[in-house]
């Protein structure tokens, strides 16, 4: 039975209803408040939106401005609106939020009608772009699994885009979203992702790479150009439709663009891979500490290198840095098949089972275990047991069955290369190749290794002998020199390749003659020589005893560059240098380089040893960088060789690069078999020859071929030995007994 409602009922009903609608409103609203208040969660204050927190990695950019790395927990950079093209603003607004520019952080349309949208078979989310930044600044794990979180979570994203859209401008808010997004990749931010995966700039993104990006957005991993190349390139020309559908892109650049492949130039972000390695692991270490000397800090707290987005600007040279490590690669190959080749048919482990001993025991796999708690028998048996190993090779690394003692012993036996080139006028360090592959072996053999240097340590002699008055032209009986040293037995040097007969000081150093660098020892005394390579900027230990004319003691390769520095410099060393500036992220220099400089050699006997350098290289033991390789600019240069070939250097010089290669294996005791394939002109030079060619040929870097300039007012030290006259010898036996 029908019964209708009296007058009176429906104004009951209506007041109930219109309560519950006002008490759902006010609930709503106070539901609202409290979340702003941050009963349900911390809501960022207007200061924190001000200054939001994210973990911006720091840059390390080249003396040219091009970023060679970062140090990073998020592998993110900040950049300005202006410095992100069109295309990535549009291909963004196309696909997460087409009516981004009307709304004021939350599209409500959008918001009610995500189901309809689905229906229809559109792809977007029901977040805004405002909304996605707010969830991106201020909530460290994303998206709350919980229904119930996520719900709140969703309401604190309106709160904080609302305050987002009230102090930020629409373009400010698309930069600060493109600054945080994660791009997979360990790519954070639109600069990175960039960089990581087209090797370019925001600016120059073109439309099929913004889409690209901006199809990631859908999914890190299904979506990664990189792991699921079709899916990107069908989602990338997905993301250009949608440029097409709201007019930001016209039907017919689309017809042409959709058609284009990835066309990927992907760089591994990560502290491993990229040009400079070794350098940049050093240079984290100097710029911590130079922060922490100088008690520069960030309001009071310590700078966080991995996360205060600091730009550290370097004098390296893009181009020559990879110059250099391509010019190892290159010839590495070659010296390691030489070396392997000389030890065919012999046993290198012959006598070596305390080095193969220390090599275990400073294996990563060794202190592993030892924390671990095994003893030293269930160690022994674990590096006798066959292990999947990822080993290096300069063919790439390998994946292979192998005794884990039997890698120790392979590692022993393969060689290792450093490099450093520096700009001896102002101390500017160019390139720094500081070992053969990071990822396997850390040790920065430029700054922090030091190395027996041999024969080059020669020319620090000769020096202090040009000072005392010997001219180069000087003529020296090449035969044995023995020298008492107080305290010590006679030093008597053994010589190889021994030039029969007397010879000038020049043509000595240009054969490295053993005999000649022990006779002028004995004249000037090896305190004069130690103080000499210790004014040239030689830090480690140089013991005042004759042998140091041969070079039996340790220098690293910065040090020893800084001080053939001295020579191309017009006797003058310049502090080997690689930081120009510390910028905080906002800009403000924080610290910039005043590098030391010191006159420690007169101008003339600089001059005069360059042309002795030169000597090494026109017809001595470095002619081969012309006669073999093509390097025919005004070079000087010296080769060295230490005992049993375990070390090989080249040390080279120009008016406007001076450089130091250093070849060998990580322990001295494994070396090569003979001198032919381990003196540094065969295991150093060649490296030094490829990165010049290279450095020659790109007239953008303007390294000059011009010769060494003399001094402005003459030489006094005759070294045109057609104008030479050569003093009276020492007494003879005869006038020794004649009282003369």
């Amino acid at each position: 039975m029908n019964t209708s409602l009296t007058p009176e009922n429906i104004k009951k009903y209506n007041l109930r209803l219109w309560k519950l609608l006002i008490g759902g409103m006010v609930f709503f609203a106070l539901f609202i408040v409290s979340i702003g208040f941050g009963l349900f969660g911390d809501i960022p204050s207007f200061r924190a939106i001000e200054h939001p927190k994210s973990n911006e990695a720091t840059e390390i950019l080249s003396e040219d401005g091009k970023v060679i790395g970062t140090y990073f927990v998020k592998n993110r950079s900040n950049i300005n609106y202006s410095e992100i093209s069109p295309n990535v603003v549009n291909a963004l607004i196309a696909t997460e939020d087409v009516r981004f520019l009307s709304h004021s952080g939350i599209d409500f349309k959008r918001t009610f009608t995500i189901f309809a949208y689905a229906l229809m078979g559109k792809k977007q989310g029901g977040s805004t772009i405002t909304q996605q930044l707010a969830l991106n600044l201020f909530s460290e794990e994303g998206r709350q699994k919980n229904y119930f979180k996520r719900i709140i979570q969703k309401f604190q994203e309106w709160v904080i885009a609302v305050k987002l859209e009230r102090n930020y401008t629409k373009e400010e808010i698309i930069t600060m979203y493109l600054n945080t997004v994660d791009f997979g990749n360990q790519a954070f931010g639109i600069k990175s992702a960039a960089r990581v995966y087209f090797n370019t700039t925001p600016d120059k993104l073109t439309v099929p790479q913004a889409a690209v990006l901006v199809g990631i957005q859908r999914g890190i991993t299904r979506y990664s150009p990189t792991k699921n190349p079709e899916r990107s390139l069908t989602r990338r020309n997905t993301v250009m439709a949608l440029m097409v559908k709201a007019d930001l892109l016209t039907a017919e650049q689309f017809e042409k663009e959709k058609v284009k492949p990835l066309d990927l130039h992907f760089n591994a972000a990560t502290t491993n891979d990229g040009v400079a390695p070794y350098f940049r692991a050093v240079l984290k270490s100097e710029v911590r500490k130079i922060l922490e000397d100088r008690s520069i800090t960030n309001n009071g707290i310590p700078y966080d290198l991995d996360r205060d987005g600091l730009k550290i600007t370097t004098t390296i040279n893009y181009d020559m840095q990879v110059y250099a490590e391509q010019a190892q690669k290159e010839y590495m190959k070659i010296l390691q098949q030489q070396f392997t080749n000389s030890w065919k048919g012999r046993n290198p482990f012959k006598g070596m089972e305390l080095q193969i001993d220390q090599g275990i025991k400073r294996s990563d796999r060794y202190k592993a275990l030892k924390l671990e708690g095994k003893s030293d028998e269930e160690i022994r048996k674990d590096f006798n047991t066959p292990s999947m190993l990822t080993i290096f090779t300069w063919k790439g690394d390998i994946d292979t069955l192998m005794k884990p003692i039997d890698s120790v012993k392979y590692y022993k036996l393969l060689l290792r290369n450093a490099m450093m080139a520096m700009d001896p006028k102002t101390g500017y360090i160019k390139a720094w190749v500081g070992g053969i592959n990071f990822e396997h072996f850390k040790y920065d053999q430029v700054k922090m290794g030091t190395r027996q240097v041999g024969s080059t340590a020669k020319p620090f002699t000769y020096a202090v002998a040009i000072e005392n008055g010997y001219s180069p032209c000087f003529t020296v009986q090449n035969e044995p020199v023995t020298i008492s040293n107080p305290g010590s037995p006679d030093w008597t040097p053994r010589s190889s390749g021994t030039l029969p007969g007397a010879i000038t000081l020049q043509k000595a150093l240009a054969y490295s003659q053993n005999y000649i660098a022990a006779y002028l020892m004995k004249q000037v005394g090896p305190t004069a020589v130690a103080t000499e390579a210790k004014k040239m900027g030689i830090t480690s230990d140089v013991p005042i005893v004759p042998s140091i004319a041969l070079g039996v003691f340790d220098a690293s390769i910065y040090d020893m560059v800084g001080a053939y520095g001295v020579f191309a410099n017009k006797g003058v060393w310049t502090q080997p240098t690689y930081i120009l500036k510390i910028e905080d992220k906002n800009g403000v220099v924080l610290y910039d380089s005043k590098p030391t400089i010191k006159v420690v050699m007169n101008e003339e006997v600089a001059f005069v040893m360059t042309r002795m350098l030169k000597g090494v290289i026109t017809g001595g033991t470095g002619s081969r960088l012309s006669y073999k390789y093509g390097i025919n600019a005004p070079t000087g240069g010296k080769t060295g060789t230490t005992q049993n070939n375990s070390d090989g250097w080249f040390m080279a010089i120009t008016p406007d690069l001076v450089a130091g290669i250093w070849t060998g294996c990580e322990d001295r005791a494994f070396h090569f078999t003979s001198t032919r394939d381990g003196e540094g002109a065969n295991s150093a030079l060649p490296i030094y020859a490829g990165f010049m060619k290279r450095v020659y040929a790109n007239p953008n870097l303007k390294i000059s071929k011009a010769d060494f300039e003399p001094p402005k007012n003459g030489v006094s030290i005759v070294y045109d030995c057609n104008q030479y006259q050569q003093p009276e010898q020492d007494t003879t036996e005869l006038d020794k007994k004649l009282g003369f």
